[in-house]
């Protein structure tokens, strides 16, 4: 069986998988990273996005081969060491992003990934483009939108704190 060589949230992993082994399976299984959700196994809900080497992908369809070497980051390596919130999970958080919770370790991954590619900031139409390929089912969308509105003003340091960011 391939090994596979990466880093998960800063911590270097060598693990033997088969070739089929999908990266979502990696995480979920031999890492006991729970945090990445299966939910369709055909990229369509997003809620298995994590960052491969700083870009968003659905892991339910990347096989765990193709990111040996690569740096992966989940949603359980999102917040700081001693416990800090990313400000977009804060963002989620203070604005009821969410409701069952299903969707959001992917949707908060895909708005982060989103966010920082767009530095000169995004429109309420263009966060709602760009969440395309992330489906929830019980919030409308609506406080999601405002979340990823206020958490990019704190990433580019518009605002220092996602309160000052709601005023």
């Amino acid at each position: 069986m391939p090994q596979v060589t990466l880093t998960v949230n800063g911590k270097q992993h060598s693990v033997e998988v088969e070739g089929r082994t999908l990266l979502v399976e990696l995480l979920r299984e031999k890492l006991r990273l729970t945090g990445t959700h299966v939910g369709c196994d055909t990229s369509q809900c997003g809620a298995c996005v994590v960052h491969v080497d700083g870009n968003s992908v659905k892991s339910c369809t990347t096989l765990a081969v193709a990111v040996d070497g690569a740096s992966v980051t989940t949603i359980e390596g999102l917040a700081a060491a001693d416990g800090t919130l990313h400000p977009m999970q804060e963002a989620f958080r203070e604005y009821h992003a969410l409701q069952c919770g299903f969707c959001t370790p992917g949707m908060v991954m895909s708005a982060v990934d989103l966010v920082q590619k767009h530095p000169e900031g995004l429109s309420e139409q263009e966060i709602r483009e760009g969440l395309e390929g992330n489906l929830c089912r019980c919030t409308g969308y609506h406080n999601i939108v405002k979340a990823i509105d206020a958490a990019q003003e704190v990433m580019h340091g518009r605002s220092t704190s996602i309160a000052a960011a709601a005023e």
